[in-house]
């Protein structure tokens, strides 16, 4: 274990970067895939029976906290912002539910990276760090289900 080899102040700075680079890594490879999957939901991706746009809002409150976190899909070229829909026809909508699913995605893959802290930090810090993965990147995920369970039932509507 690296925890041996390393003094404290530069695990910490180790510990710094590489969730930035895992952040990032994982933010632009969501980024880079095609379009076409994630055109359909996978196993992964698709809500579960008890996921509804109206359990969102009375267990977890979103609707008062989801607009006060951060946004960076278009924070590479070509990128789309999910503040607000693309457009209000059905491309547009169709095109939100993808980046719904892309930043879903980046952010379970940002979380799998927690464990790797385990390598080289003492078990205590690991816990910690794998908690930070887990409490940062879970209300983006919550935040994408719900946006995308909104947004195919306003689809699902829009063609009957």
């Amino acid at each position: 274990m690296l925890e041996l080899v390393m003094p404290q102040t530069v695990t910490v700075a180790v510990d710094v970067v590489a969730w930035g680079f895992f952040h990032s890594a994982t933010g632009y490879a969501a980024h880079r895939l095609d379009d076409r999957r994630l055109s359909r939901e996978g196993w992964w991706l698709r809500p579960r029976s008890f996921e509804t746009a109206d359990r969102y809002r009375r267990w977890l409150r979103i609707n008062r906290w989801k607009d006060r976190l951060p946004e960076a899909g278009a924070l590479f070229a070509g990128g789309v912002s999910k503040r607000q829909l693309p457009s209000y026809d059905v491309a547009g909508l169709e095109l939100f539910v993808r980046e719904t699913r892309r930043a879903e995605l980046g952010h379970w893959w940002a979380m799998a990276c927690s464990p790797l802290f385990v390598l080289w930090n003492p078990p205590l810090a690991a816990g910690i760090l794998v908690t930070y993965g887990v409490l940062v990147n879970a209300p983006f995920i919550v935040i994408q289900r719900y946006n995308r369970i909104r947004t195919t039932a306003l689809l699902s509507r829009l063609a009957r």
